[in-house]
């Protein structure tokens, strides 16, 4: 299995307008990466039933240089400048592909 590079980044709104904003930059910023980005394998956006003010990526790349392109992307940077004035937290936590099903089994 190739390892593969991904993330999980946990977003805590400030309040029901910052969210719908948020809602709005993530819907203008995901056709980008899924045109520009061939290595960026899933980037999936969860809401969490029990906190409305939470929004849960789970990103998943070929590999640390995929994320690395993804990250210089003009797309990219204008999301990470942008969310900022929306979110009461942030919580990232990077992680490497072991085992498992996926896209990245071979």
């Amino acid at each position: 299995m190739s390892r593969g590079f991904g993330l999980v980044v946990r977003h805590e709104l400030r309040d029901e307008t910052a969210a719908e904003s948020f809602d709005k930059l993530v819907a203008e910023t995901g056709p980008e990466i899924e045109r520009l980005e061939p290595d960026t394998l899933a980037y999936v956006v969860h809401t969490v039933p029990t906190e409305p003010l939470v929004r849960v990526f789970y990103e998943l790349y070929a590999d640390r240089a995929a994320f690395d392109f993804h990250e210089k992307q003009a797309h990219t940077k204008r999301f990470l400048a942008e969310r900022e004035q929306y979110l009461s937290g942030l919580a990232v936590t990077f992680l490497q592909a072991e085992s498992g099903k996926g896209p990245l089994r071979k």
